[in-house]
């Protein structure tokens, strides 16, 4: 019988196209093959990555990693005026960053300055500027509307923040018919994408939510029961750990913003680590327990610092830490062939590690 596992993809907006070459390196590795991936969460840009995947699989394309190749490949800067202004954007942000220009404070969902935006960006690809439009290039949001909620195979969750109520939401493909509003609710980063409504709400970036989500990938009511993982694999964007304290600006920038990144995970991480305590002590009735579709400890648990004495383990696939020295805040908003080409790169060759060292 084939390992079950499931698949959390951590949010970073460009900094993603890693998880699309990890997808990548793991699928041409024949995971899909040789485990039963039982379910995808994810957040932010993550939610691109893990969607193309998890629509890849329903589809039992030949290539699982093919549209998303695709997607990344139409998203990168490629025309002599999308490289200009993608290094225009990317360099005034850090001049600001390190206090050598000022900073102007905008609301994406100004008339003037979409109207602006609209202006300078008009000899651009469509789908260059367009993330609705470039996502339904790769996905038929129509197919998905006919299928409905899905009780059977991998479960896809996505994880989205309400303006309104400043509940954490999740989007489960079990629950609902996932819509391209679900993706890019997951993306919208404030101050640059104005909040997405639909149906009564408005919704904020997944990074004010889980990133990613992974508490309900251990609970039947959100996956099922029959895709509860035996394994929980994390493709994490953001590093755990730093050489030394930052000093300069954009330094503590950068680590602010590594930080923020990672606590609802860690926060995620000690819950599972917490309730599989109790459970593998036997502090639950059994009778209780089905009552919250529980059998038993998960035992999947954690390895970040602080765990060692602990049997837990959830494995993380991330960044090399070569290029991780070469990645600052800002990177995650940079589309030069560049800086995708050497993310994808190293998400292919960190997959194929981590596989080699699994085995």
């Amino acid at each position: 019988m084939k390992t079950k596992i499931a698949i959390a993809c951590q949010g970073g907006g460009s900094q993603t196209a890693f998880t699309a070459g990890v997808l990548k390196g793991l699928f041409e590795e024949g995971v899909h093959q040789d485990f039963d991936i039982v379910s995808f969460s994810r957040t932010s840009g993550g939610s691109i990555c893990a969607a193309l995947a998890w629509y890849s699989l329903k589809k039992k394309d030949r290539e699982p990693w093919r549209r998303i190749i695709d997607f990344w490949d139409e998203n990168t800067a490629q025309t002599p005026q999308e490289l200009a202004f993608n290094k225009l954007v990317v360099e005034s942000l850090r001049a600001v960053s390190r206090g050598q220009a000022p900073q102007y404070n905008v609301s994406p969902a100004e008339p003037m300055m979409a109207a602006i935006f609209g202006a300078t960006t008009s000899a651009f690809r469509p789908h260059f500027t367009d993330l609705r439009a470039l996502l339904e290039a790769h996905i038929d949001f129509d197919e998905w509307q006919r299928w409905g909620a899905l009780d059977k195979g991998p479960a896809l969750l996505i994880g989205a923040a309400d303006v309104l109520s400043g509940q954490l939401v999740k989007f489960s493909s079990r629950a609902m018919a996932i819509r391209a509003e679900h993706i890019l609710a997951s993306c919208a980063v404030p101050n640059i994408f104005p909040a997405v409504e639909f149906d009564g709400r408005a919704y904020w970036d997944g990074l004010f939510s889980d990133n990613p989500p992974v508490k309900e990938l251990i609970r039947a009511i959100h996956v099922g029961a029959e895709n509860m993982p035996q394994e929980l694999w994390v493709i994490k964007i953001n590093p755990t750990t730093c050489a030394k304290a930052p000093v300069l600006p954009e330094a503590i920038g950068d680590r602010r913003n590594q930080l923020v990144g990672n606590v609802s995970l860690f926060q995620s991480l000690d819950t599972v680590a917490f309730v599989n305590d109790l459970l593998g002590m036997g502090a639950f009735h059994p009778d209780f327990l089905k009552k919250f579709d529980v059998t038993g400890p998960v035992r999947i648990p954690r390895s970040y610092p602080g765990a060692e004495d602990r049997d837990y383990y959830i494995p993380f696939i991330e960044i090399s830490e070569e290029l991780q020295v070469k990645l600052d805040y800002q990177s995650k908003l940079d589309r030069s062939p560049e800086n995708i080409g050497a993310l994808m790169a190293d998400g292919e060759k960190q997959a194929r590690v981590f596989l080699k060292n699994r085995a």
